[in-house]
C-alpha cells in the first residue's frame, strides 16, 4: 500500500464532489471513476448518495457493473453511502426487479425507508468505530437495514428520540470485512470521520 492510497469516488451520478472534498482531507489521493480502466488503478472505492436505480443503469451503460463486482470479491475495500448502501446489499426491497447489486454485504436493506416514512431527518449518531463522540448524521429519502447475516458488524442504529419515530432502532450504519455503508451522507455535513474510517480499512487491507 502506497504512502497515500488511491481512493476512487463512482462519479456516474450523485455526490461525487462532495465525497472528493472529504477525502481529500484524510492524506488519500482521491480520483472520480467512470470507466473500467481508472478503476482498475484504485485501492478503494467510495459509491456516493444519489439514485440507486439509475446508478444501477449507469454501472451497466458504462461497463463498470462486472468489473466492479469482481474487484469487491476480490477484497477491494467499498463504502457506501445512501444509494451506495442500496448497491451493496444482498437484497433489496421495495427496489426495482431489473435493479442490479454488488451483494457485497449480506444485509436486506429497504429503499427509501425514511422518505416513505419519515422524511429527510437528522439526529446526533453514535458511530462504532468514530472517536470524538456522535456525528450528525444527515438522512435524505434514506434506506434503512432490515436484517444483516452474520458476518456483519452494526455500527450504528438511529436512536430513541422523540423526531425519530417509526426509524427508532432502525440500523443505519454496517460494516462487513472491508465494505463499510451507512444510510446517511456524512459527505453533506464537513464532518470527515466516517471517511477516515474508511481510509483506516483501505490502509489496512
Amino acid at each position: 500500500m502506497p504512502a497515500q492510497p488511491v481512493i476512487g469516488v463512482l462519479a456516474l451520478q450523485g455526490d461525487v464532489r462532495e465525497h472528493l472534498v472529504s477525502l481529500a482531507e484524510c492524506d488519500v489521493i482521491a480520483r472520480p471513476v467512470r470507466r473500467p480502466e481508472e478503476l482498475a488503478e484504485v485501492d478503494g472505492i467510495v459509491l456516493p448518495g444519489g439514485e440507486s436505480t439509475t446508478m444501477s443503469r449507469l454501472l451497466e451503460t458504462f461497463e463498470l457493473l462486472e468489473p466492479l463486482r469482481k474487484r469487491l470479491v476480490d477484497g477491494l475495500p467499498a463504502y457506501g453511502s445512501c444509494a451506495g448502501m442500496i448497491l451493496l446489499a444482498g437484497t433489496v426491497e421495495d427496489g426495482r426487479p431489473d435493479q442490479q447489486q454488488l451483494a457485497a454485504v449480506d444485509m436486506v436493506v429497504r429503499r427509501n425507508a425514511f422518505g416513505r416514512q419519515v422524511d429527510s431527518f437528522e439526529c446526533e449518531l453514535p458511530v462504532i468505530g468514530v472517536d470524538g463522540g456522535p456525528v450528525h448524521a444527515v438522512f435524505i429519502r434514506a434506506p434503512w437495514v432490515e436484517s444483516v447475516g452474520e458476518g456483519v458488524e452494526v455500527l450504528a442504529r438511529v436512536p430513541d428520540i422523540p423526531s425519530s419515530g417509526v426509524a427508532a432502532g432502525r440500523i443505519v450504519a454496517v460494516r462487513q470485512g472491508s465494505v463499510l455503508a451507512t444510510a446517511f451522507h456524512p459527505e453533506l455535513t464537513g464532518d470527515e470521520r466516517v471517511h477516515r474510517l474508511f481510509v483506516e480499512t483501505v490502509r489496512a487491507a
